[in-house]
């Protein structure tokens, strides 16, 4: 599982429902892994690295 930071729960979350996303910007496209928390609902968003 990939952990994401809840800046309600202000702590390290395993995020639930998580799928990968690509953010598309002038300087190139990055990947992402985008989902909820699982305590609060509230929606949690890592930015991976280029590997």
């Amino acid at each position: 599982m990939v952990q994401g930071f809840c800046v309600k729960c202000k702590k390290k979350v395993e995020i639930a429902d998580a799928k990968e996303v690509i953010m598309h910007s002038k300087r190139g496209d990055r990947r992402a892994i985008q989902g909820r928390c699982p305590y609060c609902g509230t929606k949690v968003f890592r930015i991976l690295g280029k590997a």
